[in-house]
């Protein structure tokens, strides 16, 4: 590894560390000509993921693209830059599982969409209203209707479970 102060070719490794949730590993380095320290990465290459968009054009997978547009959606809600990053990190491992070098843009939305589902309403409407391409207020109302139902079809399964054998919903009320 060459010295990006002078040059020179010999350094010693002063300390590995993984990062990128074990999939790069860290090195920082000493140049032994000058003592300049510098930081590398060293990671698996990888075949380039594409994305096929709705027009039929492809282009590569662009981390940052996405790192931003999920960032738009989670502007000044109560989602650290750490949490976003972390889901960026799922969504491009669940696409690389996928085993396909090709994937289309709608399930790229789709994945971001059931991330922010899960995470914050708010910022997953933002996105929909963005990814659907909502013409009017009715559109986006039906969206946030089927959010509540979810919600609350999910909250009652959820009270179905810490019911014991026999009880009945509002029992406690009777008593």
């Amino acid at each position: 590894m060459r010295c990006p102060r002078c040059d020179h070719v010999e350094d010693r490794v002063v300390d590995s560390r993984t990062s990128r949730a074990g999939r790069s590993i860290r090195r920082r380095r000493e140049c032994l000509g000058c003592g300049f320290r510098f930081t590398t990465y060293e990671h698996i290459e990888q075949e380039q993921l594409t994305i096929r968009k709705t027009s039929g054009s492809i282009e590569p997978f662009d981390r940052a693209k996405l790192l931003h547009s999920i960032g738009i959606a989670c502007a000044k809600r109560p989602i650290s830059l750490a949490r976003i990053e972390e889901m960026v990190d799922l969504i491009e491992e669940e696409l690389e599982a996928l085993d396909e070098r090709e994937v289309s843009s709608q399930l790229t939305g789709e994945l971001v969409m059931a991330h922010l589902r899960a995470l914050d309403h708010v910022a997953y409407v933002r996105f929909a209203s963005v990814y659907r391409n909502f013409q009017d207020t009715t559109e986006f109302m039906e969206e946030v209707r089927e959010l509540v139902n979810r919600a609350r079809y999910e909250a009652r399964g959820q009270q179905e479970m810490f019911e014991g054998p026999g009880e009945e919903k509002g029992e406690e009320d009777q008593a």
